[in-house]
């Protein structure tokens, strides 16, 4: 007979029965709520759910929840009535018979997925005990842990079926299996038999394990396979003028050293080839190629930049490029007229390839949009290019993409997206740029760049162009780049542009609004300010603080919604408003020529971060000046300002200098008297000495 006929007589009543008191030492009872809490008859109790006669004053109570209070034995040996009794349930769960409860449920769980049981805190685990009523012990192993559950034998199951559904996302057992019936179907939304279920299963072909020796034994064999049908690439298409091939080696190299110091190299690793000569004006470049020179007459170029008078002959050879220059120094032209030439040059006409021929790759939407800009700017053979990046309409960049063009200037994320959904063929791209690599790197872009360039046919060429040479941009273009040249204009050490006047300024952290008040009030009406903060909240609270006191200004950064990010900025280049407050998402590839003032109202995390940011001025052969506020926290990146001042012919003061020589003593001292074992009492007094001496 089962609980149900063994409690409650034809008619629904519930059998009256004496209540068995609890020993002493009896295990915890399962939760119920404090409404329900107390001393109650169970003689007052009937079954309300199905009869809808629950009395007045009377709440209805499950009836696993008096089968808990039936574990608990009367203390007599032998006395086993319906509600004492050991049951066996179907997970092998038994009374003990002796009022001590059931013997602990036992689970092996992945030590990966302990942290979804025990929760932040141990907020999940104690959760889980209120919930079921069973006590929790975890027990942790080399490889997987041991959950053992205490309590009665329903809250032993409750608190299983809980973890089940923590650690595989849901219970595979349905409500008939506590019943002992293992085909009364599997929770969730399936309507299948377990049993159905389980014969599908079992008619399902056994998974073959993965060979990965032999996948890596024979990578070149499938690399081939997968890039068999590709159409024919051309990449050489430089015709060296006779000014440029006359020119003596020594000539060459005083025009680099003359032009910021130019230094070329070439990182194959034998058979070095032959560097080719500068060019020094455009018609010794595009000669050939009268579409861009129509352009570059209209824009009224005067002449190439450094990097570009190098960069322009490497790429139009066909050989990979690593570009490394001081931001606004002309990257973009560098790799993009030369991009065009590439596409136009291919022996596939436009009309039969599959998709795009260039992809640019860059780190921020307002990057991607100037990129764009410039494309458009300097059409050519009606190219047609589109911008892909998140925030903007998903809906339309998928629309254009699939209609057909030529050039995509994609962040990496929603690129990513585009591609994983099939909506886009990088088969097609001939001609790859790495924009700003280092900032890329820097935002964590690396597994997004990765999945897209795997999809890139491997004989493109590639360009990568970055401000800063660190050890992960390296490693990206040993990756990504085939055997390719480097030209890197003035050092491959960090230095900021000596075209900007750099003053710093040492202030209370409290000062830093009247400093920066005062210098608007000072601004000329020609001026035009970008001023960097370190948070988002701080934008938007100094932004908010000069419009109150009536000063036109926007502000940037990445909270704000991408029409407003756009709007923020075409209102400060149309010069609407003259002073934008922005964080350091302003601080890489943004070109507006006519800033004359970068102000720091924070200093960056990183002084890579400051050379990016007072970049920002003095750009295409004007001069701009940069203000930055300078205080006791930032003590421990002085060093490091001070060899940027000095790299770039800035006065250094002498309080920078102080400061600097005193976080040196700070770290000495703190290496010389820090504890050799573990707690930090002495440690934290001498921190704190220190700083104060400061």
């Amino acid at each position: 007979m089962s609980d149900w006929e063994d409690e409650y007589d034809a008619g629904g009543v519930a059998i009256s029965k004496p209540l068995t008191l609890p020993v002493k030492n009896a295990p915890v009872q399962s939760w119920r709520p404090p409404s329900l809490r107390g001393a109650r008859s169970r003689e007052a109790t009937s079954f309300g759910a199905k009869f809808g006669n629950v009395r007045e004053g009377e709440q209805w109570t499950n009836w696993r929840d008096r089968d808990v209070e039936s574990n608990i034995c009367d203390g007599e040996a032998g006395k086993n009535n319906s509600y004492s009794r050991p049951r066996a349930g179907p997970t092998g769960c038994r009374s003990s018979g002796d009022g001590s409860g059931s013997s602990p449920e036992t689970l092996h769980v992945e030590n990966s997925l302990v942290g979804r049981i025990i929760g932040r805190g141990g907020a999940k685990i104690r959760e889980l005990e209120e919930s079921s009523g069973a006590s929790i012990k975890i027990n942790r192993g080399a490889h997987d842990a041991e959950v053992l559950i205490f309590g009665s034998c329903d809250a032993q199951l409750k608190a299983k079926d809980m973890i089940e559904d923590l650690v595989h996302g849901n219970s595979v057992r349905g409500p008939g299996y506590r019943n002992g019936n293992s085909d009364a179907g599997y929770q969730g939304d399936s309507c299948w038999p377990a049993s159905a279920v389980r014969a599908v299963a079992a008619a399902a072909p056994t998974p073959v394990p993965i060979d990965w020796t032999a996948l890596r034994e024979n990578r070149d064999k499938y690399e081939a396979i997968k890039w068999q049908d590709l159409p024919t690439l051309k990449k050489d298409f430089y015709i060296e003028a006779k000014s440029v091939a006359a020119r003596s080696a020594e000539e060459v190299k005083i025009w680099r050293k003359e032009n910021n110091n130019i230094f070329v190299d070439d990182l194959k690793d034998e058979d070095k080839r032959t560097i080719p000569n500068p060019v020094c004006t455009f018609e010794e470049a595009f000669v050939h190629y009268p579409g861009i020179m129509e352009n570059i007459v209209r824009v009224g170029f005067q002449k190439p930049t450094p990097i570009q008078s190098q960069a322009w002959p490497i790429i139009l050879k066909g050989i990979d490029l690593i570009g490394i220059a001081q931001t606004g120094t002309g990257k973009t032209l560098a790799y993009l007229l030369p991009g065009f030439i590439h596409m136009d040059e291919q022996p596939v006409p436009r009309d039969r390839r599959d998709g795009p021929g260039m992809l640019v790759l860059t780190p921020t939407r307002e990057l991607a949009l100037q990129i764009e800009a410039e494309c458009n700017k300097y059409s050519y053979k009606g190219f047609k290019s589109i911008c892909i990046y998140g925030g903007g309409d998903r809906k339309a960049q998928i629309k254009v993409v699939t209609s057909g063009v030529d050039i995509v200037i994609a962040t990496p994320g929603r690129l990513n997206d585009l591609q994983m959904n099939e909506l886009i063929n990088l088969r097609s791209i001939t001609y790859l740029v790495l924009d700003e690599a280092d900032r890329m790197l820097d935002m964590g872009f690396e597994p997004q760049i990765m999945k897209i360039i795997l999809d890139i046919r491997p004989d493109r060429q590639t360009v990568m162009t970055s401000a800063t040479w660190p050890t992960g941009v390296r490693r990206l273009a040993k990756s990504y780049l085939k055997e390719p040249m480097m030209v890197y204009v003035g050092t491959l050490d960090l230095a900021a542009v000596n075209t900007v006047h750099q003053t710093v300024l040492f202030v209370q952290e409290e000062e830093k609004k009247d400093y920066v008040f005062d210098f608007i009030h000072r601004m000329e009406p020609q001026d035009k300010v970008l001023i960097f903060v370190g948070k988002k909240i701080k934008a938007d609270d100094l932004s908010s603080d000069l419009c109150l006191q009536g000063v036109a200004v926007q502000s940037l950064h990445g909270d704000r919604e991408q029409s407003d990010r756009e709007e923020a900025l075409q209102d400060f280049r149309d010069g609407r408003v003259r002073i934008l407050v922005a964080t350091d998402l302003a601080s890489r590839g943004l070109d507006v020529h006519d800033i004359t003032h970068v102000f720091n109202y924070d200093f960056p995390r990183n002084v890579e971060e400051y050379v990016h940011r007072v970049g920002r001025t003095g750009r295409a052969g004007r001069s701009g000046a940069s203000v930055t506020l300078v205080t006791r926290e930032d003590w421990k990146v002085a060093s490091e300002l001070i060899t940027i001042l000095e790299r770039s012919g800035q006065d250094v003061p002498e309080e920078l200098v102080l400061m600097a020589e005193r976080y040196e003593k700070h770290q000495r001292e703190k290496e010389m008297f820090a504890p050799r074992g573990r707690g930090g009492g002495q440690r934290g007094r001498f921190r704190g000495g220190s700083e104060r001496r400061f």
